[in-house]
């Protein structure tokens, strides 16, 4: 028999109404994908916790404008993808769309020098990461890492979806092209 798992159900419709202990769920089940979100953006710690608090300093006062309580992670990410484009600018940096990488992960057994090896390859692979444009980088992030459906994608990051598409299709090619040049 088929398992289908139910949607997550968030405590939006509490904290809308105030309640802390709402806040605090939705803090803690979004705190560390935005963190990570963000220091793939901005590469500076301490930068990206600010991001995070402002994000959700930003959506205790916003809240109110969400029309669909079913879209609160991709807002929250959305809020998260401006906090980065004004740190940019701040920083005096062009800010650029961000995109994603759609190599399968390789299946190793539970050999402690595999797992090294993978780890070796993971952090390769970040690396070759950040020489994407900042627009690549950010929307194979959100697609990759976050499991964002690219309409959400479109949502977070301002852009129309066929220019998501169009950004994750070619940060893909890049990407490859990276790993080929790398012999990863």
């Amino acid at each position: 028999m088929l398992v289908v798992a139910e949607p997550e159900q968030l405590p939006v419709p509490q904290a809308r109404a105030g309640e802390p202990a709402a806040w605090d769920t939705l803090f803690r089940r979004y705190q560390l994908p935005l963190y990570v979100y963000a220091f793939e953006l901005v590469h500076d710690e301490q930068a990206s916790r600010d991001i995070v608090q402002e994000t959700f300093l930003n959506a205790t006062r916003h809240l109110g404008g969400l029309r669909d309580d079913a879209k609160f992670g991709s807002w929250l990410f959305g809020i998260a993808h401006q906090k980065c484009l004004q740190h940019w600018r701040k920083q005096g940096r062009e800010a650029a769309a961000l995109e994603e990488v759609a190599a399968e992960p390789a299946v190793f057994e539970d050999d402690p020098a595999e797992l090294l090896i993978r780890a070796e390859q993971e952090g390769a692979v970040m690396k070759l990461l950040d020489r994407l444009p900042a627009a690549q980088r950010s929307v194979l992030l959100l697609h990759c890492v976050e499991d964002f459906a690219l309409e959400d994608i479109a949502a977070v990051t301002g852009a129309a979806l066929g220019t998501v598409k169009s950004r994750l299709h070619y940060a893909k090619r890049a990407l490859r092209k990276l790993i080929e040049e790398e012999a990863l």
